[in-house]
């Protein structure tokens, strides 16, 4: 049996990524793009974690810290490896990840009808916290430096 290996995904990386969320991830994201996907290892270039076993893609998870809060997404396994333990070693690594840049503690972003994936955040010992709502507003994409128009650098 080939052995797990878990390394933070290069830009080589990004295009099978995308194909693999195709395949094992349920739900899309507005940034499930190359462009998207580019920004966030150009920007981070840890966060987004690969699982192999061999040369073939079997799981992910973008573990994101933005110095102050550690943010979960994309924790995804392909059908044929799932119950294997490549989630909880996903998780482990976002968490040992997370406890080197100095986060506290992390949440997750989990689909609602997501029952399964559900499960799996309970056995890792996450829990929903009720009491919040996310809210979300699309920005637009057209600001060449990738900021919403009429933002200055600034801030102001």
């Amino acid at each position: 049996m080939t052995e797990l290996r878990i390394r933070a995904a290069t830009p080589g990386d990004l295009d099978a990524v995308l194909a693999f969320w195709r395949t094992a991830a349920k739900g899309t994201s507005i940034s499930d793009d190359r462009a998207g996907v580019d920004r966030l290892v150009a920007r981070d270039p840890g966060a987004l974690l690969l699982a192999e076993k061999g040369a073939e893609p079997v799981g992910t998870v973008i573990a994101g810290f933005d110095g102050w809060r550690c943010h979960l997404y994309r924790l995804a396994v392909h059908p044929d490896h799932r119950r294997q333990g490549v989630a909880s070693a996903l998780l482990a690594a976002a968490e040992e990840r997370f406890a080197r840049l100095g986060g506290r503690r992390a949440d997750a972003m989990v689909l609602r009808h997501n029952v399964t994936a559900h499960r799996a955040w309970d056995a890792a010992g996450y829990a929903t916290e009720e009491h919040l709502r996310r809210w979300v507003k699309p920005l637009p994409d057209d600001a060449p430096d990738g900021r919403a128009p009429n933002v200055r650098a600034d801030g102001g």
